[in-house]
């Protein structure tokens, strides 16, 4: 499995119970897909660089994943049909390799 970052924006106008449900389904989904989640860091409403869907505001949510590759499109497609995310991000978290040593 691979590390990946979740980042998701809900609707700034959600009460908190549909939101913690959003986030909830968004949990199970990675689940679901035979992921596990590592941690689920929510930032809380941020204002937006630029209006999405005339939203100025945004509740953002930060998941670090452990995904199957193969997942990952499936992830984004479920994620994209949740009406209450106004934006996503999945990125593929890079692997630390150990440095090379350095030849003089």
């Amino acid at each position: 499995m691979a590390g990946y970052e979740l980042v998701f924006i809900v609707q700034p106008e959600l009460e908190e119970e549909p939101r913690n449900a959003l986030i909830g389904k968004v949990t199970q989904t990675i689940s679901d897909l035979k992921g596990q989640v590592i941690k689920l860091d929510p930032w809380g409403k941020r204002r937006l660089a630029y209006p999405i869907k005339k939203h100025h505001e945004g509740f953002y949510v930060v998941v670090q994943m452990e995904l199957p590759p193969s997942a990952e499109r499936s992830l984004e497609r479920a994620v994209k049909l949740m009406e209450d995310i106004i934006r996503y991000l999945v990125v593929r978290k890079e692997v630390a390799t150990p440095a090379e040593p350095q030849q003089q």
